[in-house]
């Protein structure tokens, strides 16, 4: 099972999740380092779980206000040798190529290192979603829910024709939990689309949990808390938990 650490990003900090109430999100108190700067969080996540990837979430983005163009430089700058999954609110592929041109001469020519998502509960129409996500092993899908219901204005969820290579099953009410990952979702996004990677968002407790998830069908796993909070082992390089 791969982990993906997640920051979540707010008014430039990283703050720490709380069921996807992006409101009661506050700093970040993380037994990994001190403070809640995003250069020094993300290095001591990508660290701590051997990472090659980093999930951010830019939530002044996300809710309606302008992407963190300069933490995200400043992370590309810091982790060279690590790719970045966007998740800043795109409403349509435009969205994310203006940013992109933003972020030329931070990203050179290595320009695949910064991987767009796109949130269910982000796109703005279903023609959006289709033109968004053609570039199947490109694009990134998440598909959105929060107490049982869909954030899907979109129908990206309804519609399986549409995913592209890399889907996360993100269940937000349990993001920043710890009640468990949503596995019966999980399942059936496996049913539905057996050839998609499937990334699974929320509620992991400890190892045995993303056992359970990979069982489920998960490739890998979005994690931010587990990982502050110690309740999983450091990973090795081929990304096992450390022994001893």
């Amino acid at each position: 099972m791969q982990i993906v650490p997640v920051v979540d990003l707010k008014q430039g900090q990283v703050v720490r999740a709380v069921r996807g109430q992006r409101s009661d999100y506050r700093p970040i108190v993380s037994g990994l380092c001190a403070g809640s700067d995003p250069v020094t969080v993300a290095r001591a996540l990508v660290k701590y779980a051997s990472a090659d990837t980093l999930y951010v979430a830019d939530l002044d983005a996300l809710t309606g206000g302008a992407v963190q163009v300069a933490v995200i430089r400043d992370l590309l700058a810091a982790l060279p040798g690590v790719h970045l999954w966007l998740d800043a609110g795109f409403a349509d592929a435009a969205a994310f190529g203006r940013l992109r041109a933003r972020l030329s001469d931070a990203l050179g020519e290595s320009s695949a290192r910064v991987a767009p998502v796109f949130a269910s509960e982000a796109l703005a129409s279903a023609e959006a979603a289709r033109a968004s996500l053609a570039d199947k092993a490109g694009a990134i899908l998440s598909l959105d829910r929060r107490g049982g219901e869909l954030m899907d204005p979109a129908g990206c969820w309804a519609d399986e024709r549409m995913w592209p290579d890399r889907v996360i099953v993100m269940t937000l009410d349990r993001v920043g939990s710890f009640d468990g990952p949503d596995l019966a979702t999980l399942r059936d996004c496996a049913r539905r689309a057996p050839q998609a990677m499937l990334i699974g968002a929320g509620g992991i407790r400890d190892e045995a949990d993303l056992r359970l998830a990979e069982q489920a069908g998960a490739a890998a796993w979005l994690t931010a808390s587990a990982l502050h909070d110690r309740r999983l082992a450091p990973r090795t390089d081929c990304g096992q938990p450390e022994s001893g």
